[in-house]
């Protein structure tokens, strides 16, 4: 790493904190996969999961500037303000920095969460996942995920449009983009928001939580096959993977970070 930086400016330009940091990662993301843990890492792709870690945080690395004002240190950029959702974790001694589809900055900080005491009384549950109904529980209840509403839905359907119209790598092309992954973001949000409050809330009532294990994956892999032997009923199966993926199957232990 040192002989590289000395030889290349673009590598000294940036952080050697966040460049080791990338190199472990890749070291553990490929320990894993040998040893049958983990899937073979794949390369990033722009405009989706990008980011960089930051270890060895100090304590007057994070400030509170005011009640929703947050500060954070960042090497070789300085500091850095993000909207202050919620207390940073005492002995937190890093944080991951992310940028989604519709270009929002996350800061979150590693740091394991208390866990929400069972209420002690003996009460049991059972959630079946359907794609019409959420989530169906054994005492009767019906949950069902907040998707788009009405308008949102139709202006979707008009960007989309839109976006079939406009001429690859034109700046209109990429505005109309940001505007669907926009409203594709919010409809995420509104889900794992769902998926969280949801969760606390029957860990809160029930000493036992039985959930039926789904290869989703598996479910929601594509019908189309090959050209030797294509797939039949692939618009349908579509259809039904999206309802799936919709719905939050598999996303009962998302987590938020904070916005920057």
């Amino acid at each position: 790493m040192t002989r590289a930086r000395a030889e290349f400016g673009w590598l000294r330009g940036g952080s050697v904190t966040v460049q080791q940091q990338a190199l472990k990662d890749f070291h553990q993301a490929m320990s894993n996969f040998f040893a049958g843990a983990h899937r073979r890492p794949t390369w990033r792709k722009a405009g989706r999961a990008e980011g960089f870690r930051i270890v060895a945080v100090k304590p007057a690395d994070v400030r509170r500037v005011s009640r929703r004002v947050g500060q954070v240190k960042i090497p070789k950029v300085g500091w850095v303000r993000f909207r202050w959702s919620r207390p940073v974790p005492d002995g937190a001694r890093s944080f991951r920095i992310t940028r989604d589809r519709a270009g929002r900055w996350y800061v979150a900080f590693a740091a394991i969460p208390d866990p929400i005491p069972a209420p002690g009384t003996g009460e049991v549950v059972g959630v079946d996942r359907g794609v019409v109904v959420s989530a169906a529980l054994s005492t009767g209840g019906l949950l069902q995920v907040p998707g788009l509403r009405e308008g949102e839905r139709a202006r979707l359907g008009r960007l989309l449009r839109r976006l079939a119209r406009a001429r690859p790598g034109s700046r209109r092309r990429a505005r109309v983009k940001a505007a669907i992954a926009r409203l594709k973001a919010r409809e995420t949000d509104r889900r794992n928001d769902w998926i969280e409050k949801t969760s606390t809330d029957l860990a809160r009532r029930f000493d036992v939580i039985a959930v039926e294990e789904l290869n989703i994956r598996g479910m929601t892999r594509s019908a189309k096959g090959s050209v030797e032997a294509p797939g039949r009923n692939v618009r349908q199966k579509a259809g039904l993977n999206r309802g799936i993926l919709a719905n939050g199957w598999g996303g009962w232990s998302t987590r938020r970070p904070a916005a920057l």
